[in-house]
């Protein structure tokens, strides 16, 4: 596991023995530089972060493709002369964005909703409504439990999200775990990427936790025409979701599933 885990001292109270150690998921902040330029610093679980920096900076219109980043490769961030592998730099082949061009489109920085998802259409580059994709209601309810199976950090720290890229018929292309939900989606989209996988036609991402605005723009940016989530979805994700035809699907659970958008794709008995 590395540093996707640390262990820590713990005092248990209540039934059974007490424990006098945990092991707990692993938080650090990840600068992400271009050109030695501060673009982005997210808190994230370390492991993957090649990936994670393409995924999002795919997300944020800045690269199309693996082509578009010369290198990439830690730097600084030396405490006592270790690198703390915590600073990521790349260097781009396109024109640099500055901090204030990168496009900040969270759930957590002031989106706009309709002004939003217009501006968002306008710069997908894959047509996800024209995505003839079609499965199972059943195996759909399923895609969880696929997911848990492959999610080696949790079962040791209960504490990270998840985000796993099926196929229709169930089958698990890559799992990715993290603290933050959208850093799990941009490692997955990352992954893609970097294999010359985009777009995502004709798959579907299965995500632990809620399905928010950005996770339903970073699947529609990567070509994703069905997105699945464990939990609830927010009144802006299905907005965006039924705008540019993608297939969202919340409370995938307990044989259960609740279809906000495109249900179409979802056939029983198939």
């Amino acid at each position: 596991m590395g540093r996707a885990s640390v262990r820590r001292p713990v005092t248990t109270i209540g039934v059974g023995a007490p424990r006098r150690t945990d092991t707990l998921a692993a938080e650090e902040p990840l600068e992400i530089r271009a050109a030695g330029r501060v673009l982005n610093v997210t808190m994230r679980t370390p492991g993957h972060d090649v990936e994670l920096v393409h995924g999002w900076l795919h997300a944020e219109g800045v690269i199309a493709g693996p082509e578009d980043v010369a290198t990439a490769r830690y730097c600084a961030g030396a405490v006592d002369g270790v690198n703390t592998y915590n600073v990521l730099d790349v260097t781009l082949r396109v024109p640099p964005p500055t901090p204030r061009s990168v496009e900040h489109t969270s759930s957590a920085c002031g989106v706009c909703g309709s002004a939003s998802i217009d501006a968002l259409t306008r710069r997908g580059r894959f047509d996800v409504a024209a995505d003839a994709t079609s499965l199972d209601a059943d195996l759909l309810m399923t895609l969880p439990e696929r997911m848990r199976a492959h999610q080696r950090s949790f079962e040791a720290t209960g504490g990270l999200h998840a985000a796993g890229l099926f196929t229709p018929d169930g089958e698990l292309v890559v799992v990715r775990e993290d603290v933050g939900r959208h850093n799990a989606v941009d490692k997955v989209i990352g992954w893609a990427l970097l294999a010359g996988r985009l777009p995502l036609a004709g798959t579907v991402l299965q995500v632990s936790g809620r399905a928010s605005f950005e996770l339903v723009q970073k699947a529609y940016l990567a070509g994703i025409p069905v997105l699945a989530a464990v939990s609830a979805p927010s009144s802006l994700a299905v907005d965006l979701a039924a705008d540019v035809g993608l297939t969202l699907a919340g409370f995938v659970r307990d044989g259960r599933a609740t279809l906000y958008s495109r249900p179409d794709r979802v056939v029983s008995g198939r």
